[in-house]
């Protein structure tokens, strides 16, 4: 009985605590496979890794050109000769030259070759490598700069347009695309019939002779220039490449690379502009010799607009070129021509003085006119606002009084006046018309219409023989 009971209470005791191992068995699994799943996952990573090769790339180039090796803040071969350093340039445009502010600006490829033999590498087909902006800030490269440059960029659209070519030898081409505005020192003193010659300065700023030495790579062929370029106002007549040195007083003599061009300005814009209005300006102030001296209002205003248009023409130069101390070709020019205008008035001033003069003369001689009026030159002009110097004037003015006091003494007598004593009488005027004019004109207004004429033409040919 004793052993009946027993083996009854250890059956009880197994089926009580035989889901409770069941639970844990099943909570214990999950865990299991998680650990497995992240163990294969780990595994996966680890051969993508090795399979993509571009994430490593930059260790590779970084490893083959030896640039965690070397401090490239120092040039190469420090301490011995200066490092030779060739240019080559290629413009590709001048894109603008102002006079006011006297500067030009410049598009252009800029090259550099060098050695460097801590960036020499073994290759097999002795193929260089190239790179683009993001090698430029692990190695070391020539710090040219522009001397007299006002402003200055390298283009970056979409990139930087910057190229970094290295060779197994070690030999570095470095190119970049930039644009200078930079200062050119103008001589105006033919302008606008001159030549001006610019030049853009290349130099190294840190290094002097002792430890860079810029050089033109081919010579007179390291510049280089596009066939279609072009301005507007200049013709570009020559490009040529020089060097020389430059000394600085603290640090030292330094290479220094030039880039020349001559500029011919051409004239046929300021001819139509300037020059032809000037010359019809000057040709219409003499058609005040040609008008009679008598007609106050017509040769006073032609001559006071001549003058204001000079005037007009001349600010409008003055206001397109800088302020400069001497006198250019075209003020020349233009102020003689407003001289030539200047005299026309001055001299139409001089011939109505001396008509007045001759007149008050008569007055006081007492020269008389005959007829029923005693009327002389001076009363004449009182009458009907004009000058008369002429006997005959006078004469016709007496029998215009005349003929009006006896059409008066025959409306108060009451005969009519005929119309034929009225025809006769315009006739006789109209024919004298013209004899009158001739004899009313003064000497002076007939030298003049040589003299203006012969000397602005004179004035000319020395002027173009001289300047072209």
């Amino acid at each position: 009985m004793v052993l009946a009971f027993q083996l009854v209470s250890v059956a009880c005791i197994w089926i009580m605590f035989t889901p409770d191992a069941s639970c844990v068995s099943n909570i214990r699994k999950p865990h299991q496979r998680c650990a497995s799943s992240t163990k294969q996952t780990r595994k996966q990573e680890s051969r993508m890794n090795k399979d993509d090769s571009t994430k490593i790339w930059p260790l590779k180039h970084e490893q083959l050109l030896h640039i965690e090796d070397h401090d490239f803040a120092m040039r190469p071969g420090f301490g011995g000769s200066p490092v030779p350093v060739g240019i080559d340039v290629q413009v590709e445009s001048i894109d603008s030259i102002s006079e006011v502010d006297m500067d030009f600006t410049m598009t252009f490829y800029l090259r550099h070759y060098w050695k460097d033999e801590r960036l020499s590498f073994p290759s097999k087909t002795n193929k260089s490598m190239t790179f683009d902006h993001r090698l430029i800030e692990k190695i070391w490269v020539p710090d040219i700069f522009f001397v007299h440059s006002k402003r200055s960029f390298i283009h970056d659209t979409t990139m930087e347009n910057i190229m970094l070519r290295v060779h197994p030898d070690g030999s570095v081409l470095f190119s970049l695309r930039i644009t200078v505005s930079a200062m050119c020192f103008m001589d105006f003193s033919r302008f606008p019939l001159d030549t001006q010659n610019c030049s853009l300065e290349l130099e190294s700023y840190a290094y002097n002779e002792e430890d860079l030495m810029l050089y033109w790579k081919h010579g007179n062929k390291s510049l280089n220039t596009e066939e279609h370029i072009s301005l507007s106002q200049f013709f570009i007549e020559e490009f040529s490449a020089s060097s020389g040195l430059s000394f600085y007083s603290s640090t030292g003599w330094y290479y220094r690379l030039f880039i020349n061009f001559v500029l011919r300005r051409h004239i046929f814009f300021f001819v139509l502009q300037t020059y032809f209005p000037a010359m019809l300006m000057v040709m219409l102030s003499w058609v005040s010799f040609w008008i009679d001296r008598r007609a106050v209002p017509a040769r006073v205003s032609l001559g006071i607009t001549t003058v204001l248009t000079m005037s007009t023409i001349v600010t409008g130069v003055s206001t397109s070129m800088p302020q400069v101390s001497y006198v250019k070709a075209v003020d020349v020019y233009l102020w003689v021509s407003s001289l030539f205008v200047f005299l026309s008035v001055i001299e139409y001033a001089a011939v109505n003085y001396l008509t007045t003069v001759e007149e008050w003369e008569r007055f006081k001689s007492g020269r008389k006119t005959s007829g029923m009026y005693d009327i002389d030159a001076v009363q004449a002009m009182a009458f009907d606002g004009c000058y008369h110097d002429s006997e005959t004037d006078i004469d016709q003015t007496s029998f215009s009084l005349h003929s009006e006091e006896g059409s008066m003494r025959g409306r108060s007598t009451g005969s009519p006046c005929t119309e034929s004593s009225q025809i006769k009488r315009r006739k006789s005027l109209g024919g004298n018309i013209g004899r009158i004019i001739l004899e009313n004109n003064h000497d002076i207004d007939m030298y003049c219409r040589v003299l203006f004429p012969t000397v602005y033409i004179i004035f000319n040919l020395f002027y173009w023989g001289i300047y072209v």
